[in-house]
């Protein structure tokens, strides 16, 4: 062997010999790589493994529970909602099956059989969160409402890792069926609604259970991108997107057999309606939320409970109704006054309640001239004196009771009574002698012509007759509640107590439904996700017979023909009323009736920055304010337009037999028989409205403006300011003349 070939040997088996040496070290190489990441396996699942042991699955974030309360008209429209946060939280089934379904088609069609954790997508989303690549999907549902209800949306890693920890735990406790319903709750679709009730209604105007298929899977589709496929406010390119995705929904249904083919082939994209704001409470609206919480409240719900919000809270409000009552108190009075310019004018506040008799529903209320500039209700104030509307209630104790004159003879509709103005009443500890309207003096006069013409004597000393305390007794029965001034005096014929237009028109819908107490109530159902309030009936049990509740009625249309109400009658519908002007004109009263609707209008005057009561005398310079004048007329354009247009039906009246005159002498001031009591003027035959101002002869004790009341049950009231101390009794009417005339665009009101 050669020199060369033996170099070329010894360079062969070098090779061969670094071969060798080199494939042993990447062996080794290889082992000790593979070892290293088992080794980091080990450890990173001895990581997982603590930290699934240590991250235990936290309360609910601060803004997952909270929840608006949504406030609904009668006929199921959006009166409001209250609270930050666009949400109601709505159970699983009242949520139609196919809705479901389109979401979990939408985000995660293995969610039934998976174990709540994508891992694959969980890793990219931590890739993408190290890398700073942003958001990434491929969440499942319930990692979904993890991060919802339990987390925040931060893109951190950290916040991934205890998502997919706490997933897993929460997949383990919890029921699909609770995981899909908090993942509906949660979840944010766009225009400011949190949650599938919130959604329902921001997109189709109804709430989650009437959602048809094709609405169920937009909403789905929705939130991929909620600001981007919103319809009404996309681009094309957005559309597209939305059509897209909505349909890329439905064949995920179909692919799963959770949708039929036929039934999807015929289905169209459903256009949402366009955005509308929130409610606020402006206007009416706050008066009437607040009213019906007050009734909650009254009714055992806590107010904390109301505040934490999930609440759907329907009202017996009539939408069209609600509507034509504020116009009637801006038409008739609103229209007239200058409120800037005048200074009475500025002092005026309006409230009222109407009730249908039947069933007791707050139908409409007026509360001011918007919750937020005069914040007290003045439907539900009670520091307010109802004067003249409360004859009738004496009148009624009168009737229950049987009661007789102070010489024997049984009071009635046609009883006599001495109507001399400053006539001392006889019978009483307790020394009383009213000044009628103007000091006029009446001389015999009956019970009816007493009521038309609101003449204080009769009422005083009918009072006396009854006993103040049976009258008190009849009163409270009827409905009005025992406020500070409800004083057992003479004075209190003349409605010396606090009293509110809900009050009293609980009242009169009392007489109006023959006599079966009408307790108001505004409030027709309210629903949370825990509970449902059960509210007792409005309409309870006799408070006075049928035969004392349809006497009254007949003489009260009397007043409304005949009398201080005449600025009501009109020959569209059946109508039976009581005015009421309160001492010095501080207050002024129209309460009515119809077969159908009982409504109560009352104008106060009050000084807000001094938190006074102060007269209406010259309100919009038509001078002596009264209860025939503003509220009347507020009265009657409403129930006009309540009744749409006027209505054909009557009373049905079962009235007692004291009917015929009554031929036995009438006592004179000294108390002696006097067949022909000599007036201290000369009364006309004109209709002049006597109204019970106050007289220069009221003896000392009389009470004084009472503050609300605050016993139990209560309606809707606020605290009022402070009134101002009266030094006597209320007073009554009233040239219904006064005042600007009816509006001559309206249908006649003689």
């Amino acid at each position: 062997m050669g020199r060369a070939e033996a170099r070329r040997s010894r360079q062969r088996g070098a090779r061969r010999e670094q071969g060798g040496r080199g494939g042993i070290r990447r062996f080794f190489a290889w082992r000790r790589l593979l070892g290293t990441l088992f080794v980091c396996c080990l450890l990173a699942m001895g990581g997982f493994y603590a930290v699934y042991l240590l991250v235990p699955v936290p309360t609910a974030n601060a803004e997952a529970e909270l929840q608006s309360n949504v406030y609904k008209y009668s006929d199921g429209s959006i009166l409001a909602r209250s609270g930050k946060i666009n949400r109601s939280i709505v159970g699983l089934e009242k949520i139609p099956d196919p809705v479901e379904k389109a979401f979990v088609a939408a985000e995660n069609k293995t969610f039934y059989e998976d174990h709540g954790v994508d891992f694959k997508g969980t890793a990219r989303g931590l890739v993408n969160s190290v890398t700073g690549k942003g958001k990434q999907g491929g969440s499942t549902i319930t990692q979904q409402y993890v991060k919802n209800y339990y987390l925040d949306q931060s893109q951190t890693v950290t916040r991934k890792l205890k998502e997919l920890v706490i997933s897993l735990k929460v997949d383990q406790r919890q029921s699909k069926e609770e995981i899909l319903a908090g993942y509906l709750n949660t979840s944010y679709y766009g225009r400011g609604a949190y949650g599938i009730q919130a959604a329902a209604q921001a997109y189709y105007g109804v709430d989650a259970g009437r959602l048809t298929v094709e609405q169920g899977a937009y909403l789905a589709a929705l939130l991929q991108a909620p600001s981007q496929y919103d319809w009404t406010s996309a681009t094309a390119t957005g559309r597209k997107l939305a059509t897209e995705r909505w349909n890329y929904v439905l064949d995920n249904m179909v692919e799963e057999s959770w949708l039929d083919p036929a039934e999807r082939a015929g289905m169209k994209f459903p256009v949402p309606q366009e955005p509308r704001p929130a409610p606020g409470m402006e206007g009416q609206t706050g008066y009437l939320v607040e009213a019906a919480n007050q009734e909650l409240v009254n009714q055992g719900v806590k107010e904390e409970d109301i505040k934490a919000g999930g609440w759907t809270i329907t009202l017996n409000i009539d939408k069209k109704r609600q509507k034509e009552l504020v116009e009637a108190v801006d038409e008739q009075l609103e229209s007239r006054l200058d409120r800037e310019g005048n200074e009475v004018d500025a002092t005026v506040q309006a409230g009222a309640t109407s009730v249908d008799p039947k069933t007791g529903h707050v139908v409409a209320l007026y509360g001011g001239v918007g919750a937020t500039e005069h914040w007290m209700s003045n439907a539900t104030r009670r520091d307010y004196q109802p004067a003249s509307t409360f004859k009738p209630l004496v009148f009624a104790a009168a009737l229950e009771n049987g009661s007789r004159t102070q010489d024997g003879r049984r009071i009635g509709v046609n009883t006599t009574y001495d109507g001399t103005s400053r006539r001392p009443v006889q019978g009483s500890d307790t020394p009383f002698a009213p000044e009628n309207e103007d000091d006029i003096s009446y001389g015999p006069v009956t019970v009816q012509r007493a009521m038309n013409k609101s003449i204080n004597s009769v009422f005083a000393q009918m009072i006396v007759d009854v006993g103040p305390d049976e009258v008190k007794k009849t009163a409270l029965g009827l409905g009005m509640k025992d406020t500070d001034g409800f004083v057992e005096q003479p004075a209190m014929s003349l409605g010396t107590m606090g009293a509110s237009t809900w009050d009293m028109a609980g009242v009169y819908a009392t007489l109006d439904n023959h006599g079966r107490k009408v307790t108001p109530a505004i409030v027709k159902s309210a629903e949370h996700k825990d509970r449902t309030v059960e509210l007792p009936d409005p309409i309870g049990p006799q408070a006075v017979s049928r035969q004392t509740a349809d006497t009254v009625t007949s003489v009260l249309t009397g007043v409304v023909r005949n009398g201080s109400g005449r600025a009501a009658d009109t020959p569209a519908y059946q109508a039976a009323g009581k005015t009421g002007t309160s001492e010095n004109n501080k207050s002024a009263w129209f309460a009515g009736y119809t077969p159908e609707l009982a409504t109560v209008v009352a104008l106060f005057g009050e000084d807000t920055e001094k938190g006074e009561q102060v007269t209406l005398t010259g309100t919009a310079n038509s001078g002596r304010a009264n209860g025939g004048g503003f509220p009347a007329r507020i009265w009657a354009d409403y129930t006009l337009d309540a009744l749409g247009g006027g209505s054909d039906a009557r009373f049905d009246l079962d009235v007692m037999e004291i009917a015929a005159p009554d031929p036995a002498p009438v006592p004179s001031p000294s108390g002696s028989p006097s067949p022909s009591p000599s007036p201290s003027s000369s009364p006309s035959d004109e209709p002049v409205e006597p109204s019970d101002s106050p007289s220069s002869g009221t003896p000392s004790g009389t009470p004084s403006s009472p503050s609300p009341s605050t016993g139990e049950p209560t309606p809707p009231t606020q605290s009022p300011p402070s009134p101002s101390p009266s030094t006597s009794e209320s007073g009554d009417d009233e040239d219904p003349g006064a005042g600007p005339g009816p509006d001559k665009d309206k249908p006649v009101r003689p």
